[in-house]
């Protein structure tokens, strides 16, 4: 909810949205059941599809490419 609000508040853009989304499905397990035990191949697993998904996002790419030559971060 709090990450909803920021974005509706202006203070995280659309894209810093889709990356603390990916990040925080990730941290808990991904889209299952409360209370439900997962092992740790399922963790990575949730965590490498929602990764592999942001890097085709172009919003992505856009800062991985800024970040490699400024060594700044893009703000997108």
């Amino acid at each position: 909810m709090m990450l909803a609000n920021m974005k509706e508040g202006g203070m995280i853009s659309a894209h810093d949205y889709a990356v603390a989304k990916a990040a925080a499905t990730a941290l808990c397990g991904g889209d299952i059941e409360t209370g439900s035990l997962v092992d740790e191949p399922w963790l990575l697993t949730v965590e490498r599809q929602l990764f592999v998904e942001l890097l085709k996002n172009p919003k992505t790419q856009q800062r991985i490419q800024h970040l490699l030559e400024t060594g700044k971060p893009l703000r997108n």
